[in-house]
């Protein structure tokens, strides 16, 4: 389906790439300026059987818990949540021993019985995008797939145009819809009437206006008007008014303005794999692109970018090491988005994972498609070479991810799905486990998945986060899964993963969240699944697929 012209209206760039969005009957119509997002109209009204609760009390029996502070896991405990916090954790019993049947509290409202299940924080998104119409047919599609995986809390980069994003951030945050809590994130000059924000003192004019605006924090992309010194001048009033920043260093502007040059200006966290081999070149201070390239051609930015992996210093060496204490040493946090690239690396098993079929709206199914005028969808001619090059330069950029974990620095999840066939939801699980690929170990997956997401959106503001672990005194944001993440992440997938069934001596499919808890409302995992799969269906019976 062709995006409506009359839907582009939001100035906001997810890649910072001058492409042409598609046009209602008319390929023709010439690019826009830069990339935009169409404005969603938000998620309807959660509607009665959408999540239950809060509850005066909530008992969450029995369970097995994997706290995301790194400890081990441990059980049999009674979680019990009071509103929209864990009031208490009490042991309920020892492995291997029948639990005691008149354990306090006996008052709950409600109860889980999860004797066998494994209880871990909600998780966090640090990279999110909400689909237009040229995706899907409202915001709820997104919102379903996240809290079916076990994502509560979302970080918009932007989510969407500001005053969307704002009023779907006050909606959430009052449960009027089903849907994660929201970070609102802007791009630098987005939703005000000051004009292009190029100069130091316009700079800190719009983060003095967004910090007013119910804005948490700006995204950066290395636009022509970022100078460094407009970013730089950004990025210090954000730190005084307690806004956080992130920055995706685009191709258009990294070469004066790298990784470790936004990590001395203050910058919080990088995302994407931009700006950090671009700091570790050798033998020359720009990357080499060979002469037919043109960076608004899709497959050229796409496929040549990833042959900087044989033009950097490489791991072990000084420069390498240098590059990570640098940034740890300036408190950066890296958002690798592993996914949202990975089709570049095995287009066929992108495209053929098990969730499109069923979950993949026939708009976002004809967004990925490749063709020149749709962003992302940049496989006109993929080669074995393409995939060679994306392969190496995957081994360099996991292994430097995994050396900062390594070293103390953090690093969060994030998906950017919507794009280059990542769906949301089911992005976040194969996200964890690209981590896993990197180096990291189950443990170490999870923290950055809960923990170390929470840090980073937290922090800016002073605070101490609320989410992130399962704790006493902390929001009841909970993922509730029937078997142990640790010796599987696939088993968080919502189309859960084959098992040979040793009774029968045939597969069967297991796994999948069972349920999601944000803010103490009790989601159905399963049923969210379900809904998002009737709106597919609905979706291609009304364009008659």
């Amino acid at each position: 389906m062709k995006l409506r012209a009359t839907t582009i209206a939001l100035a906001a760039i997810l890649f910072a790439a001058p492409t042409t969005a598609h046009q209602a009957g008319d390929k023709n119509k010439p690019a826009p300026v830069a990339e935009v997002f169409p404005i969603s109209a938000g998620a309807p009204a959660r509607k009665a059987g959408e999540g239950i609760g809060p509850f005066r009390k909530m008992v969450i029996r029995n369970a097995t818990i994997i706290d995301g502070t790194g400890g081990p896991p441990r059980g049999r405990y009674d979680i019990v949540i009071e509103g929209n916090r864990i009031a208490a954790i009490k042991q309920a019993g020892w492995p291997g021993l029948p639990s005691p049947a008149d354990r306090t509290p006996t008052d709950a409202d409600y109860e889980i019985d999860a004797t066998g299940l494994y209880v871990l924080p909600g998780f966090t998104d640090m990279h999110v995008h909400l689909p237009g119409a040229d995706k899907a047919p409202d915001a709820s599609y997104a919102y379903k797939l996240w809290l079916a995986h076990g994502v509560t809390t979302v970080r918009g980069v932007p989510l969407a145009a500001p005053s969307v994003s704002s009023n779907e951030k006050n909606r959430s945050a009052r449960n009027e819809i089903a849907a994660p809590r929201i970070f609102n994130y802007q791009t630098l000059g987005a939703g005000w009437s000051g004009g292009v924000v190029d100069t130091p003192l316009k700079a800190r004019e719009w983060v003095r206006w967004a910090a007013k605006n119910n804005i948490d924090g700006i995204k950066f992309f290395n636009r022509e008007n970022e100078t460094p010194d407009v970013f730089t001048a950004a990025v210090d009033e954000a730190k005084k008014l307690g806004l956080g920043t992130t920055a995706h260093l685009s191709q258009i502007g990294v070469a004066n303005f790298n990784g470790r040059q936004a990590g001395d200006a203050g910058l919080n966290t990088i995302t994407h794999y931009y700006g950090h081999m671009e700091s570790l070149l050798k033998d020359r201070a720009i990357q080499d692109f060979p002469s037919h390239y043109d960076y608004n051609n899709e497959q050229n930015r796409f496929g040549e970018v990833a042959e900087i992996w044989n033009q950097v210093y490489g791991p072990d060496s000084a420069q390498w090491t240098d590059y990570l204490e640098a940034q740890k040493a300036n408190h950066v946090t890296f958002d690798p988005t592993f996914n949202i690239y990975a089709a570049s690396r095995d287009l066929m098993r992108a495209r053929n994972a098990d969730w499109q079929a069923s979950y993949t709206t026939p708009q976002l199914w004809n967004y990925f498609q490749s063709t020149r005028d749709n962003h992302g969808s940049y496989f006109y001619d993929w080669t074995t070479e393409n995939e060679f090059a994306w392969k190496k330069f995957y081994s360099l950029y996991m292994r430097l991810m995994n050396d900062y974990k390594n070293m103390g620095g953090r690093v969060v999840v994030g998906t950017d799905s919507g794009f280059i066939y990542k769906v949301y939801g089911f992005a976040y699980v194969e996200e964890l486990e690209l981590l896993r690929e990197s180096g990291f170990s189950p443990l170490e997956v999870i923290r950055a998945a809960t923990m170390m997401g929470a840090k980073t959106l937290y922090e800016p503001r002073g605070e101490t986060p609320p989410i992130g672990a399962v704790r006493a005194g902390m929001l009841a944001d909970l993922v509730i899964v029937p078997e142990n993440p640790l010796q599987n992440l696939k088993t968080l997938y919502g189309t859960g993963f084959m098992r040979l069934n040793s009774d029968t001596n045939k597969q069967e499919k297991v796994g999948g969240v069972k349920f999601t808890v944000k803010d103490g409302i009790v989601y159905d995992a399963k049923q969210l699944l379900a809904d998002v799969a009737a709106m597919v269906e609905a979706e291609k019976t009304r364009l008659g697929q």
